[in-house]
């Protein structure tokens, strides 16, 4: 075995482990901020509900699925990778709450919502990240 080859098989393994990690990670915080509230707020003057997540919990679990991304990013995870397995793994845990309570069937709707509004967040974050890291490294090379 040649060390190019070897140096290749641990580049593959870490791309495998850190797209997984991304994946657990994703669904995880999707529970963690999340996924656990299934209770509505009602104005008592208005009698107009909400909910029922409140706004600390969405703005904590973007926040968190954003240093998520970038952080798997600066690490050396493929872009693409990384932003499908957060994506994808986000939208099945959010699908697996909201699928068995809805009697509508909306949760369709609003699967395909969490889905295109992640893989737009994931490629703008993807973008950002890639072209900050080049022009960080283009200023060594100065």
């Amino acid at each position: 075995m040649t060390s190019i080859s070897a140096g290749r098989r641990r580049s593959t393994r870490f791309q495998v482990v850190g797209v997984i990690a991304v994946a657990v990670l994703a669904a995880l915080t999707w529970f963690a901020w999340m996924g656990w509230d299934t209770t509505y707020q009602v104005d008592p003057v208005t009698q107009v509900a909400s909910g029922p997540y409140e706004a600390w919990q969405v703005i904590g679990c973007a926040l968190s699925l954003l240093v998520l991304l970038v952080g798997a990013l600066l690490a050396g995870v493929r872009p693409i990778p990384a932003s499908a397995a957060l994506t994808l793994a986000f939208t099945a845990a959010w699908t697996a709450t909201a699928a068995p309570n809805d009697e509508t069937g909306l949760y369709g709707v609003g699967m395909i919502l969490v889905l295109v509004g992640l893989t737009a967040g994931t490629t703008v974050v993807s973008l950002v990240v890639l072209g900050l890291r080049r022009l960080w490294s283009g200023r060594g090379q100065a």
